[in-house]
């Protein structure tokens, strides 16, 4: 199964991160912050940038939220930088064998566990806020 890729964590961490530092957060800021490469950044600030959530000053740089950081969800950020197929997080294997009894009914069978599975996941995004990993980023930063 083909693993989520790093892409969401990394664009949430830069959306969090613009919002402590609106206006002064170049790519190369968060690159440094992220701890990968600045053009990883820029494609992924790019998607930010086509969703709405993102805009960058030309020349100087510096990213600013175009919504409250209450107004994004992680849902949200997960659809602007994550490549579903048709809507389905997951891919069930094509042909199985239609003369195994396991094979003639596993598509339907697993399709089911799946959609619910899927469905927890975009519940679990869409009731958290790029405010609330905000407002837990200050919190865990004050303990340490």
């Amino acid at each position: 199964m083909k693993q989520i890729s790093s892409r969401f964590s990394m664009a949430v961490h830069t959306l969090t991160l613009i919002a402590t530092m609106p206006g002064e957060c170049t790519g190369d800021i968060i690159a440094g912050s992220v701890n990968t490469n600045p053009v990883v950044i820029r494609r992924i600030m790019g998607m930010l940038k086509k969703a709405g959530f993102i805009e960058v000053r030309a020349g100087v740089g510096g990213a600013s939220l175009l919504k409250e950081p209450s107004a994004i969800s992680l849902l949200d950020v997960y659809h602007a930088v994550e490549a579903i197929d048709k809507g389905h997080l997951f891919h069930i294997h094509n042909e199985p064998n239609l003369r195994c009894p396991v094979g003639r009914t596993i598509q339907v069978t697993l399709h089911d566990e799946l959609a619910k599975a899927q469905y927890a996941l975009e519940s679990q995004l869409a009731g958290t806020t790029i405010q609330q990993m905000l407002d837990q980023a200050i919190v865990n930063k004050s303990s340490q």
